[in-house]
């Protein structure tokens, strides 16, 4: 069938958000994660495999990258059939996928685009290549919508030293989004994680305006996918049309109830409880 042929994608009654993204077999992160957070918010996922990893809950023991192509291939497919209401991305893994995830976002031009910057896992193995970073900063800076690192990935990203106070996460937040602006950008808004840090705050930077949003520490060892999840809800909240402030606030309540609620899994830190809200009898109804 030739292009001018072609019928236009069916618009859903209920919001399709589309996770390009890795997949973890123990189902804590990646496509998983991305997948169950949907489902439990409500909305339609869809998914596009980037990379295929080896691990569980004790870390990562191998990544195979997906042939470009393929993951071009199966983007036309889903664009062809449906409408998408937000995307997020996520682990990319090469280069070459990255490139081809830049191409074809950039066909994209009206849906919002959250990124999460994955670079590497909690266990310490590299994510992402060389060159996936380079496109990463050079070509989906310039087009996402939101990117959500935590403080390692902004340090990383914006080459700054690891942000040890508020002052210095401003800072480093403050020179990725002039990095972007650098490219054409001027609309990202960035959104730093605090997990990682002894008072576990986020940090929203829009154009507007710089606000830190206070967080809970959880003891728990259940956090695995914790920033995917984030990510994933916070595409749900920004598809629906929250302003920034309440997206990321809803996006931060749905994963520290996840966190409250979660059980064990194997033997290392195990997933969260993505259907948290399911099991307590209070599942939002998108209408």
């Amino acid at each position: 069938m030739s292009s001018t042929n072609r019928l236009a994608p069916i618009q859903a009654v209920r919001p399709i958000i589309l996770s390009i993204a890795g997949f973890d077999p123990s189902g804590g992160a990646g496509i998983l994660a991305d997948l169950k957070t949907f489902a439990a918010m409500g909305v339609y996922g869809m998914a596009c495999i980037t990379s295929l990893t080896i691990q569980s809950t004790q870390g990562v023991r191998r990544v195979e990258g997906v042939d470009a192509s393929t993951v071009i291939e199966t983007l036309d497919c889903l664009a062809s059939d449906a409408c998408f209401s937000s995307i997020k991305v996520g682990m990319l893994g090469t280069g070459e996928v990255a490139a081809a995830v830049a191409d074809w976002l950039a066909g994209q031009k009206d849906v919002p685009v959250v990124l999460d910057p994955v670079l590497k896992s909690s266990s310490g193995k590299d994510l992402l290549d060389v060159r996936g970073r380079d496109i990463l900063l050079e070509r989906l800076l310039a087009r996402a919508d939101w990117i959500t690192p935590n403080l390692a990935e902004l340090a990383d990203l914006a080459g700054h030293s690891y942000p040890r106070t508020a002052a210095e996460t401003e800072e480093a937040a403050r020179q990725l989004q002039q990095m972007a602006g650098q490219q054409g950008n001027s609309v990202l808004k960035i959104v730093v994680t605090g997990g990682h840090a002894e008072i576990p705050d986020d940090l929203l930077l829009t154009n507007d305006d710089l606000r830190w949003l206070p967080g809970e520490r959880i003891q728990t060892t259940s956090t695995h996918g914790t920033g995917c999840t984030f990510s994933s809800a916070l595409a749900v909240r920004v598809a629906l049309g929250d302003d920034p402030c309440k997206a990321v606030q809803a996006a931060k309540d749905y994963v520290t109830g996840a966190l409250r609620r979660a059980y064990p899994v194997g033997r290392g830190n195990g997933p969260l409880d993505h259907f948290w809200k399911n099991s307590k009898g209070e599942t939002e109804t998108i209408g």
